[in-house]
């Protein structure tokens, strides 16, 4: 996926650092979901999932119960899973060797650090850092 990046909505932007900051000091996690066009994946809905994690502060797993139901709602909905997010509350906002080891989709994963206010995407398990471009 070289030359790819993330078109995020300034509204769905402004729902996932709601959803970091509702979280703190636990770590979030959720699905967007979207369209792929060409290079461009563009983001259209944003689903905040429950962190079944034992250790909530340090990571993150989705409830798999959770996913399937957005994965379903977006098939509905005429959508794809385009992109996964998630926050480290202490940052950095670079992937964890337990967020590759997690990584279970080809698509890009965003990581929010809420300390220093750093949203990054980036394709795993390699690590390729993604961009993030705003739209309206």
């Amino acid at each position: 996926m070289p030359g790819v990046f993330v078109l995020l909505p300034s509204v769905l932007a402004a729902a996932l650092w709601t959803h970091v900051r509702r979280e703190l000091p636990r770590e979030c996690v959720g699905a967007l979901g979207g369209w792929v066009r060409g290079e461009q994946v563009q983001v259209r809905a944003l689903y905040p999932l429950p962190n079944v994690s034992p250790q909530p502060e340090r990571e993150y797993l989705a409830d798999p119960g959770e996913l399937l139901r957005v994965l379903r709602a977006m098939q509905r909905e005429g959508l794809e899973l385009v992109a996964l997010y998630h926050s480290h509350p202490h940052g950095p906002a670079a992937p964890s060797s337990s967020d590759r080891q997690l990584a279970a989709y080809p698509v890009p994963y965003l990581i929010a650090d809420p300390r220093h206010g750093h949203l990054r995407a980036y394709l795993l398990p390699g690590g390729e850092e993604v961009e993030i471009r705003g739209a309206e």
